[in-house]
């Protein structure tokens, strides 16, 4: 018998030899039935795999995301499993699970048409019915090789014969089909029920555009119809809201074509982003952040001194000046440290909290570029906290708050997650174990839920990330805070301690919004363009019922406008109806109508996006109404999804 110990730190005895399947149908028939794959002492295997020692055994649902992610692998070897059928000179490349879906390449002379898609997923859904099993097996090189040759699959063949001579070939086989995979995957097709090819692409062979162009579907797939259903429903309300559509109609910004993935903002946009600035102006000045602003371009040698030069060259801009190398500056903290050393400190001067609006440049690939989202210019709201050990804890507790404070302002919902060292890393066990532990151990105190990424913190340190959920369900990654204990060493920044001695600060690095430009992307999708007063680049639109009126608008538009309210005056010589039809499709929180009784009154008649009619009142009444909601930053309240 082998003692297996569970999730929840129970143990079962089990007979040698049995399956992860077993093991789940010995706590329960329904728990067998939910969970699509496990793990044997963290790693990851399907189902049928044997056990075969002592072990620690986990199980994964489709709501964990092992579980999406071996559902959707799976989803795309039954992809390329109708491909062959209806295709059989296809060639296969690769096919991974994506976030939210997956994709499968592949060489076929015939170009695939939308059409054609339904054709596809009509095959998917009879290799579903037939509930083919799905078995791993294990070849030499030279017999993975032999077969996949047999089989016609160049590209597997090519991908086989790059391994070293002796390594043995993970492949699976569901009926008929063959691929190269390591898997793991379902036992069966049968569950793959609810699924949606979306779209065709075109992708060179391993991303090099000397290689030959592909043909690329990709698709999703979830257990359920429900979930299929409001997942692509989610995907057509983010159409409606796509940034880069509604930046154009609003006249918020454009992207030149003489500077891809430069963004430029136009007026409107700019009151947005100084809207934005205002208010992480005043929270950071009330937790005691002061404000710096470092060069833009900067010499090699202090790049080299960051580890950017070796770990980050790629996406650096780089120029010469004066014979020698500099650096357009791709993250602010090497400024920031220049400062740090620009004077002496003491125990006494910790923490300092420095922050800085920073623009930063990065070389990002062409087909990356989207709007705002994927720029290669870009402001961060970054900041940096120098401090001493024992202040970790309370530091990283305090940004934690502020993140917290600015996400529910905007109403957005987060979950964390805690990027421990990866592979590429600077500095030792003990500074790294450290570091994690002091983010890990102010998570704690505060009471969070988080999530463990294993090996995907930055080179310098781990991180804190923060994803915040819109209204219609999308994650963003936005706030993160990162921990450095070895940035202060390669600047040889020091501290005189009460001893008299020199010591070593800590650093944490942070960003609350991230890039300014990248969430001012997802606030135009998540408000579809509909900001509250405070946020709005217009807030008050002034129309004129005739041009007989059009003094008194003006008037009315001069007395806003010194009260500090945005506001834009609409004299146009066309009928109100349109005028008013427009500025509703501009989303302008408030539209003020002035005509004959106005006029005589010196009243103003009121109009809200979100209340409707307001009938008429002074304009005393209504400046006291807008500057309350600025004053109060109040949001606009969705019921989606």
């Amino acid at each position: 018998m082998l003692k297996i110990e569970l999730r929840d730190g129970n143990f079962v005895e089990v007979e040698d030899g049995s399956s992860l399947f077993d093991i789940a149908k010995g706590i329960s028939d329904g728990f067998a039935r939910s969970v699509l794959v496990g793990s044997i002492d963290g790693k990851l295997e399907s189902l049928n795999k044997k056990v075969e020692k002592d072990c620690k055994v986990n199980f994964f649902k489709f709501d964990d995301p092992e579980g999406k992610e071996v559902f959707r692998h799976t989803s795309a070897h039954i992809f390329a499993q109708a491909v062959k059928r209806l295709w059989p000179e296809a060639k296969l490349a690769i096919g991974p699970a994506i976030e939210n879906g997956f994709y499968y390449d592949f060489d076929l002379d015939y170009r695939l048409v939308p059409e054609d898609l339904e054709k596809i997923e009509s095959e998917m859904k009879k290799i579903v019915k037939e509930d083919l099993a799905i078995e791993g097996f294990e070849v030499s090189r030279e017999e993975a090789i032999k077969l996949m040759k047999e089989k016609g699959e160049d590209y597997k063949v090519e991908m086989i014969e790059e391994l070293p001579d002796g390594e043995v070939i993970s492949m699976y086989r569901q009926g008929e089909f063959v691929d190269l995979c390591r898997g793991p995957h379902l036992q069966s097709t049968k569950k793959i029920k609810a699924f949606k090819l979306q779209s065709i692409a075109g992708a060179y062979w391993r991303g090099d555009e000397n290689n030959k162009m592909l043909q690329r579907v990709y698709g999703t797939s979830f257990e359920k119809n429900k979930d299929l259903e409001e997942y692509l429903k989610m995907l057509e309300e983010a159409k409606k809201r796509d940034h880069r559509k509604i930046g154009k109609e609003l006249d918020l910004f454009m992207i030149p074509e003489e500077g891809p993935g430069f963004p430029l903002f136009l007026p409107r946009g700019m009151e947005l982003k100084k809207s934005l600035m205002k208010y992480w102006e005043e929270i950071h000045r009330e937790d005691g952040y002061v404000e710096i602003e470092t060069p833009i371009i900067l010499n090699r040698k202090l790049w080299e001194t960051s580890g950017h030069w070796f770990h980050y060259k790629e996406n650096m801009y780089t120029v010469q000046i004066d014979e020698e190398d500099y650096a357009i500056k791709p993250m602010n903290c090497p400024g920031a440290m220049i400062f740090y050393k620009s004077k002496p400190h003491s125990y006494r001067d910790f923490p300092m909290r420095v922050a800085e609006r920073g623009r930063v440049h990065r070389h990002e690939l062409s087909g990356a570029l989207h709007g705002l989202m994927r720029v290669r210019a870009f402001t961060q709201d970054d900041a940096h906290i120098f401090m001493l050990p024992e202040q970790i804890r309370d530091e990283i507790k305090g940004v934690v708050k502020l993140i917290d404070k600015v996400y529910t302002k905007f109403g957005f919902t987060y979950h964390v997650e805690l990027s421990t060292r990866p592979e590429d890393s600077m500095g030792t066990d003990e500074e790294w174990a450290v570091a994690e532990d002091g983010l890990r151990g102010a998570l704690e105190e505060l009471g969070m839920d988080y999530i463990v990424n294993e090996g995907d913190g930055a080179f310098y340190g781990p991180k804190i990330d923060f994803h915040l959920r819109d209204c219609i369900g999308r994650t963003w990654q936005c706030g993160t805070i990162q921990l450095d204990m070895q940035l202060p060493q390669r600047f040889d920044a020091t501290y005189v301690g009460k001893d008299g001695e020199k010591h070593r600060p800590v650093m944490i690095h942070r960003v609350c919004l991230g890039s300014i430009e990248r969430f001012i992307g997802i606030l135009i999708e998540n408000y579809a363009g509909k900001f509250p007063v405070w946020l709005a680049p217009c807030q008050v639109k002034v129309i004129s019922v005739s041009d007989k009126y059009n003094d008194y608008a003006e008037k009315v538009r001069e007395e806003l406008f010194a009260n500090n309210i945005r506001v834009e005056l609409d004299d146009r010589a066309e009928k109100v109806g349109f005028k008013i039809r427009e500025a509703q499709l501009e989303k302008i929180p408030y539209m003020i109508v002035v005509g004959e009784k106005e006029s005589e009154n010196g009243s103003i008649s009121v109009r809200s996006r979100e209340e409707g009619e307001l009938g008429s009142m002074n304009i005393a009444e209504f400046l006291e109404k807008v500057n309350k909601q600025v004053e109060d930053r109040e949001n606009v309240n969705f019921d989606l999804l």
